[in-house]
C-alpha cells in the first residue's frame, strides 16, 4: 500500500474536516489547539510533505526559508493570505492554496450585522439591559444612526464586497464603491464606481471595508482618509484589522467624527486596544466572519481539495500566486 503523504495540521479544524484529513493522510495533529510558535512549527515539520495552517500562523520569509525541503505545499484555512510570504514560498517552490468563494455569504452577513449593530448601538443597549440597568423607555435613550436609504461606500468590490452591496440594497441604500476596476454584475448595475478612494469617501454615510491587506492598503484608513468622510459616518471593517489605523479610528470615535464603528477585525488580534473598551459607540466581534458550521466545513474541504489535487499530481483548484 502506498505511503500516505504526511501533513502537519497547525490547528484542530472542524470535526468533519479532521475526519477526512485523518482518513487520507498521515497527520501530525495539534490536539490541544494551542497557538504554535514558529519554532514549534519547524520542529513538527520534520519529514512532513505539506502543512495545513490558519491565518494565525505567520509564514514569513524566515520561517519559510527554514522549513524542511520535504514541505512542498501549504494550504491555508482562509481566503486572505497576508500571513504567507508569497515570494519566499515561490523561491522555495512551495505551492500555496487558500479557500475562496465559500465564506463570501457568511462574511457579508457579518458585515451587515456590524453595520446595524454599530449604527443602532446594539452592544451598549444590550449590555445595559443585561446588567439590569435599564429602568424604563425614554424618547432620547439609545439613539443611533438611521440606516435605510443612506449611502454605503464599499472599499473593495470583490466577491464579499458585492455580496455586502446586494444585502444593503434590501435597506434601500445607495451603493458607492472604489475598486481597481468597475464591476459589471447582475443586481449591481446602479452601484456608483469611484476611481479613487478620495472620490469615494465624501459619499459614504457608511463605509464598509472589504479589500485585502497589502503594503498598499495597510493603514489605508487613517487620520487623513477619515477626515474626508462625512461627519457622523459609520465605519465597518470585516476584512483585515491592519487596514484601519486603530489610533486614528479611536480618536475619530471619541471626537464624533465617526459616529460609530462595527469591527469584526482589528489590529494586533486577539489583543483589542484597551482604549476601545471605554467607547459606547463601538460594536466589536472576535473575527467571526466565517464562523458558521457550514462555512468552516466548506473552508476545510477546500484545503483538503488543494492537498488532494497536489498529491495526485494535478494543479490545485485554489492556488495563491504572486
Amino acid at each position: 500500500m502506498p505511503t500516505k503523504p504526511r501533513i502537519l495540521a497547525t490547528h484542530q479544524f472542524p470535526p468533519a474536516v479532521m475526519d477526512r484529513l485523518l482518513k487520507d493522510y498521515d497527520v501530525i495533529t495539534n490536539e490541544t489547539n494551542e497557538h504554535l510558535s514558529a519554532d514549534v512549527i519547524l520542529e513538527r515539520s520534520k519529514n512532513v510533505d505539506g502543512i495545513m495552517c490558519s491565518p494565525g500562523n505567520a509564514f514569513d520569509q524566515a520561517l519559510i526559508d527554514a522549513l524542511p525541503a520535504s514541505v512542498k505545499i501549504i494550504a491555508t484555512f482562509s481566503v486572505g493570505y497576508d500571513h504567507l510570504d508569497l515570494a519566499a514560498a515561490a523561491k522555495r517552490g512551495i505551492v500555496l492554496g487558500n479557500t475562496p468563494d465559500v465564506l463570501t455569504a457568511a462574511t457579508a452577513d457579518i458585515a451587515l450585522l456590524c453595520l446595524l449593530g454599530a449604527a443602532r448601538k446594539a452592544h451598549t443597549s444590550a449590555t445595559i439591559l443585561r446588567e439590569g440597568k435599564w429602568s424604563r423607555w425614554t424618547a432620547n435613550q439609545f439613539l443611533g444612526v438611521h440606516v435605510s436609504g443612506k449611502r454605503l461606500g464599499i472599499l473593495g468590490m470583490g466577491r464579499i464586497g458585492q455580496a455586502v452591496a446586494r444585502r444593503a440594497k434590501g435597506f434601500d441604500m445607495e451603493i458607492h464603491y472604489h475598486n481597481r476596476r468597475p464591476v459589471s454584475e447582475p443586481g449591481l448595475e446602479e452601484a456608483i464606481f469611484h476611481e479613487s478612494l478620495d472620490d469615494l469617501l465624501p459619499n459614504c454615510d457608511f463605509l464598509s471595508i472589504n479589500c485585502g491587506l497589502s503594503d498598499e492598503t495597510q493603514h489605508l484608513i487613517n487620520d487623513a482618509t477619515i477626515e474626508k468622510l462625512p461627519d457622523g459616518a459609520v465605519l465597518v471593517n470585516t476584512a483585515r484589522g491592519a487596514i484601519v489605523d486603530d489610533i486614528a479610528l479611536i480618536k475619530a470615535l471619541k471626537s464624533g467624527k465617526i459616529a460609530a464603528a462595527g469591527l469584526d477585525v482589528f489590529e494586533n488580534e486577539p489583543t483589542l486596544n484597551p482604549e476601545y473598551l471605554d467607547l459606547d459607540n463601538l460594536f466589536v466581534l472576535p473575527h467571526i466572519g466565517s464562523a458558521t458550521f457550514e462555512t468552516r466545513d466548506a473552508m476545510g474541504f477546500k484545503c483538503l481539495d488543494n492537498l488532494d489535487a497536489f498529491f495526485a499530481g494535478n494543479p490545485i483548484p485554489s492556488p495563491i500566486t504572486l
